[in-house]
């Protein structure tokens, strides 16, 4: 296939899926752009292993004004969760404080005192990074294990967000193709699906530096985050959203890049293409099938100022996962370094 529309059981445009038919659309792109064995049996890391150290190599040369900006969304109780799955905001509690310390009554000799505290939170409760063990397809893990020996009560025995703690820095692209297809609001509306012509359109206007390639990690700009901070929540957290086509798979695959990530809860469109019953299709297509990382509700508004003011897209990135041992996800701070 070209970087143009493919046509037939892979067709990258998206009026020519068949809406009736989720489960034969996700199959025929599974097996198009199935990574299993490409990188070994044991393989824990999937497209993650397009970065190397030439590619950190040429990520660090990116830095010119030495800004960090932040890719976070806050984590604490005024966040987009509303409980669907158990999954809520963080709680934060201190368990000492300056009171306590003021009091006398921590025990501590010659008048130290501290202040300590506690965090508890699903770990895809804001900003994060989905591990290769969070999506499973026709209870098939990455790589074609069987998804309940990989990931058990114990956790993801396999492919744990630990084994990326010291993986996940590269260069980072930004397609801001929220203020590309919409300059006026910046922002896609709710349930915008965005096509290959789309991503490919914004990397033409941005220009050169915007060219996406292998290990590079790609952060794709809806919009739909700088909208929550003007009107609230809403339904951000799995209500309706835009978001990458399924039809985008191919993309995704031939351009081997390393990880992606957006500002949206879901990375894909809400709701997703389909008339008969289905759920984030292109997950069950990239994460188990592929490999790939997806990253969601990363805050990109500040590197998107940043990015446009200096009329340059790309940078060295930092978004290591806390290595939390058999974790399927975790959350990150991830930063952009201009």
């Amino acid at each position: 296939m070209t970087l143009r529309q493919a046509q037939g059981p892979v067709s990258e445009n998206p009026g020519d899926l068949d809406r009736t038919d989720p489960a034969s659309e996700i199959a025929a792109r599974a097996a198009a752009f199935r990574n299993w064995g490409r990188w070994g049996e044991d393989d824990v890391l999937g497209t993650l292993n397009f970065i190397d150290a030439a590619k950190r190599v040429e990520a660090a040369a990116l830095v010119q004004d030495g800004e960090v900006v932040s890719l976070a969304q806050a984590f604490d109780t005024n966040g987009p969760q509303k409980g669907w799955r158990r999954r809520t905001n963080p709680v934060h509690t201190m368990t000492d404080t300056g009171t306590d310390a003021e009091r006398g009554n921590q025990g501590f000799p010659h008048g130290i005192g501290g202040a300590d505290d506690v965090i508890a939170m699903p770990l895809q409760c804001s900003t994060q990074w989905d591990g290769l063990g969070h999506i499973f397809d026709h209870g098939n893990a990455w790589n074609g294990r069987r998804a309940g020996d990989v990931v058990t009560s114990d956790g993801d025995l396999v492919t744990g967000i630990e084994h990326a703690a010291s993986v996940i820095v590269s260069r980072g692209v930004l397609l801001d193709v929220g203020r590309h297809l919409r300059p006026e609001t910046g922002e896609l509306e709710d349930g915008y699906a965005i096509t290959v012509a789309d991503l490919e359109a914004t990397i033409a206007a941005q220009g050169a530096s915007s060219r996406v390639g292998r290990g590079d990690i790609v952060l794709v700009r809806t919009g739909q985050y700088a909208r929550t901070r003007r009107d609230g929540w809403g339904e951000y957290a799995g209500g309706p959203a835009p978001g990458l086509s399924l039809t985008t798979a191919g993309w995704l695959h031939r351009t081997e890049i390393a990880a992606i990530a957006t500002d949206t809860w879901g990375f894909e469109v809400r709701p997703n293409e389909f008339d008969a019953p289905a759920f984030q299709p292109l997950h069950q297509v990239v994460i188990p099938n592929m490999g790939l990382t997806i990253g969601e509700m990363w805050n990109l508004d500040a590197l998107a100022d940043a990015c446009a003011a200096r009329g340059r897209w790309d940078f060295l990135l930092s978004a290591a996962p806390l290595p939390i041992t058999g974790a399927v996800g975790s959350p990150i701070n991830p930063v952009a370094i201009l």
